[in-house]
């Protein structure tokens, strides 16, 4: 996988590549990793949005906090399908050497498919 990183002026462009996942394990490891970052950029976004105000003749009410939550879910859905903050190949890498120290020590490796 192949992430671009603009760089603090935004003219360059810095190349990062992750290895893609090749196994069950390592496409499940991806997974997590990826909706980590997700849920992550939607907290900093809610709170980002904490202090917005919303006085006029449209705005407030109880059904805007239900749809601005909504809305920086989105947000940070998009912003980590299309290459993130770079949060989810830390943690996929973290995944991957833990999963590599369990099977070292005939651990097995946790679960990384929700329960049912």
């Amino acid at each position: 996988m192949e992430m671009k990183v603009f760089d603090i002026q935004g003219k360059n462009v810095v190349q990062h590549s992750v290895e893609s996942p090749k196994t069950q394990a390592q496409k499940a490891a991806r997974d997590a990793a990826n909706e980590f970052e997700a849920i992550f950029l939607s907290e900093i976004l809610k709170n980002m949005s904490m202090g917005l105000q919303t006085d006029g003749p449209f705005g407030g009410g109880h059904s805007e906090g239900i749809y601005r939550d909504l809305l920086n879910e989105q947000m940070a859905n998009t912003i980590s399908r299309n290459g993130g903050i770079g949060l989810s190949d830390a943690v996929y890498r973290e995944i991957l050497k833990t999963q590599e120290a369990g099977q070292q020590d005939n651990v097995p490796a946790p679960s990384l498919s929700p329960q049912k």
